[in-house]
């Protein structure tokens, strides 16, 4: 009986969560009964609020008809993804400025720098980056920041970008103390992923540093897992277990971060 009683104490509880998955490309599904069946997993987990970036123009269309399909629960960004700026960058980008201005979208993301992949296209993502920023301002919106292996040359950006109208998320930060402080002082928030979950990643020891009003959550579904799942397709259903794991980071019952992390996400996105 008392398993029982714990069991719907912890139910009863559950239903009170308020999540939102900051970060996500579930519209990979669109269409599908996947999508549906990955939505159904996200409110059976109190994640009711996913945030979708596009990466290039071809994936406007899903991004928006997933938006069309759970309106109550999706909100859209457009943007130009760093690894998808190539020589044809300036009409990529003319298409998703023509998108902007026949739909309402909640960021300018993903847009950023990765010199991963591809170092060679450096400064056309910075003219790409540049752009992008220049919409975010005129349309008063956040930007959604994609970046890897390129802290150095995205931070000597932003400061180049820096006014009060510029902010937003840095998304699936995975960088050290300083420059997540760094990020902060810029006016950004950190979006923090599967990776907190990864036993030698370090993230977890910043982390636990940083101060919950400064982040919010996300998936970055379908890719990076958190553990258990690490190595398989991730979903947005899996945001409880990097809630959890801050959580854990910072001696707070989940139903704390869920609150904390969603207002975050409230306050940045306007929605």
């Amino acid at each position: 009986m008392l398993i029982n009683k714990l069991s719907l104490e912890s139910s009863s509880t559950q239903k009170t969560m308020l999540l939102t998955d900051t970060h996500t490309h579930i519209y990979y599904h669109a269409g599908t009964d996947k999508l549906q069946e990955q939505i159904q997993r996200c409110l059976d987990n109190n994640i009711q609020r996913l945030f979708l970036p596009n990466v290039n123009s071809a994936s406007i269309k899903p991004v928006f008809d997933t938006v069309a399909a759970y309106p109550e629960h999706c909100f859209p960004m457009l943007g130009l993804h760093p690894c998808d700026v190539k020589e044809n960058y300036v009409e990529e980008l003319i298409t998703i400025q023509k998108n902007l201005e026949n739909h309402k979208v909640h960021a300018i993301g993903e847009i950023g720098l990765d010199l991963y992949w591809d170092k060679s296209t450096l400064n056309i993502q910075k003219d790409a980056f540049r752009t992008q920023v220049q919409w975010a301002k005129e349309l008063n919106l956040p930007i959604d920041i994609h970046c890897r292996d390129a802290f150095s040359e995205l931070f000597e950006l932003l400061e180049e970008l820096h006014d009060d109208r510029l902010y937003g998320v840095l998304h699936c930060f995975t960088g050290t103390l300083q420059q997540a402080q760094h990020a902060i002082d810029l006016g950004f928030a950190l979006g923090i992923g599967g990776v907190v979950t990864f036993k030698k990643a370090g993230l977890d020891n910043v982390v636990k540093e940083i101060d919950l009003k400064h982040i919010v959550l996300e998936t970055d579904a379908p890719y990076l897992a958190p553990v258990p799942f690490r190595g398989k397709e991730n979903e947005s259903s899996y945001l409880v277990y990097i809630a959890q794991k801050v959580a854990d980071l910072h001696h707070q019952p989940i139903e704390k971060i869920a609150e904390i992390t969603t207002a975050n996400s409230q306050r940045i996105f306007g929605i």
